[in-house]
């Protein structure tokens, strides 16, 4: 039999989403380097890391803390996975179409998100720590370049 959640249980979910959102629209439209999407593609892309976590970690019998910390490699190399398979060989023009042209921006995006109490960091965690990542055309292009067939 399927569950159906309670209306106040969707009603608070929703409220949840749209404040999210709205808090987003703001936050976009303060800073002005970035386009909402940008901020909302951030979330997505760690949405599809922590599923990968769990899938990964579900196969080997395990459960993922509640208190779980995504190190910066791990998020650009997830942000980098996900918009290749979201936009395909369009990836890299999406983002800079966005306004994110480096993995610097995203280390922007992320912290205008602390800033705004949409995510949390540690101590440890820096901006400067995004700079340099990875290159965009090398990670974006290179990806849907079509491999040279050898002729015999």
């Amino acid at each position: 039999m399927l569950a159906v959640p309670s209306v106040a249980l969707v009603e608070t979910l929703m409220s949840t989403m749209t404040t999210t959102h709205v808090r987003i629209e703001a936050l976009a439209r303060r800073d002005g380097r970035y386009a909402t999407e940008a901020y909302h593609f951030v979330f997505e892309a760690l949405d599809f890391i922590l599923e990968n976590s769990d899938r990964s970690l579900a196969a080997q019998g395990r459960t993922a803390s509640p208190n779980r910390h995504i190190s910066v490699d791990q998020l650009l190399d997830g942000i980098r996975g996900y918009a290749l398979d979201e936009f395909g060989p369009l990836a890299r023009l999406v983002l800079e179409r966005w306004g994110v042209f480096r993995t610097d921006d995203f280390g922007e995006i992320v912290f205008n998100l602390v800033e705004s109490r949409l995510l949390n960091t540690q101590d440890c965690d820096r901006k400067d720590d995004f700079r340099n990542g990875f290159n965009f055309r090398e990670a974006f292009d290179k990806a849907w370049r079509p491999i040279p067939q050898s002729r015999t």
